[in-house]
């Protein structure tokens, strides 16, 4: 089982620089997007049909031109719940469930707080809220794939530089101690299993030369549930994918 994860920066601007042609090409099970910036009839869903994604999960989030989320998928899920029953991030569209056989795949969009602190305070209660959801969900669901863009660099080699940014909002104490504590509730970082080198990131700043210079930050994650260990086949970041701010991370299951 195959499942990418990607912020797309707006599904319809990544389309336009050929996401399509490229999802072709990787090809997998299910492909998980993050702040798609668009509403459901503004998204190229015969393209994707036309390509075996045929099951389409939209949460798109009321305000226009902003978050979202959606999970494609060669097979029809058994079943799918958009969103976590809290009106606050749900209006958002920041979380996506779908179950294939014995494993759940959630797919999220975690709050950024560069904005300041009213919206750092949002990121952390939906922190706090979304540990609450998954630790519920485990116990009828033990075997989870959660996949997307967290907005926190959870260790100083997820990070460039990080003596710089101790005090930016995704790489904050409190933000690294959450993500700490989510994982001790026995969940794994799957890219850490395969991949423990620094300086290997998914995310670059509009900034000049920044992915060139490799000045980036890695916020894109599948966490899954201690019980799929031994079944975890890869894990990778494709940094070549430029079709958004972000690279595309992909977990295999066997």
């Amino acid at each position: 089982m195959k499942i990418i994860s990607f912020n797309l920066n707006g599904i319809r601007s990544a389309t336009g620089k050929g996401l399509y042609d490229w999802l072709s090409g990787e090809s997998p099970d299910v492909f998980c997007v993050q702040e798609t910036k668009a509403q459901p009839e503004q998204i190229d869903t015969l393209t994707l049909g036309s390509m075996g994604y045929s099951h389409q999960i939209i949460h798109s989030a009321v305000k226009k031109g902003y978050s979202g989320t959606a999970i494609f998928s060669l097979e029809k899920p058994d079943y799918y719940r958009i969103g976590i029953g809290n009106e606050e991030y749900d209006r958002e569209g920041r979380v996506i469930r779908a179950d294939f056989g014995d494993v759940t795949v959630v797919c999220v969009y975690v709050p950024s707080g560069t904005t300041g602190d009213v919206r750092q305070a949002v990121k952390m209660r939906f922190l706090e809220v979304f540990t609450e959801y998954l630790l519920e969900l485990r116990k009828t669901r033990p075997n989870l794939v959660i996949c997307g863009d967290y907005n926190i660099c959870r260790q100083p080699i997820d990070i460039n530089h990080p003596e710089r940014h101790g005090n930016v909002s995704g790489f904050l104490p409190e933000e690294r101690e959450w993500f700490s504590g989510f994982l001790s509730h026995g969940f794994i970082d799957s890219f850490r299993e395969f991949n423990t080198l620094p300086n290997l990131y998914s995310w670059w700043s509009f900034r000049a030369g920044s992915r060139e210079k490799n000045l980036g930050w890695r916020i894109d994650y599948h966490i899954v549930t201690e019980s799929l260990r031994g079944r975890l086949k890869s894990a990778s970041i494709s940094p070549d994918a430029i079709y958004s701010d972000h690279a595309p991370v992909t977990v295999e299951l066997s």
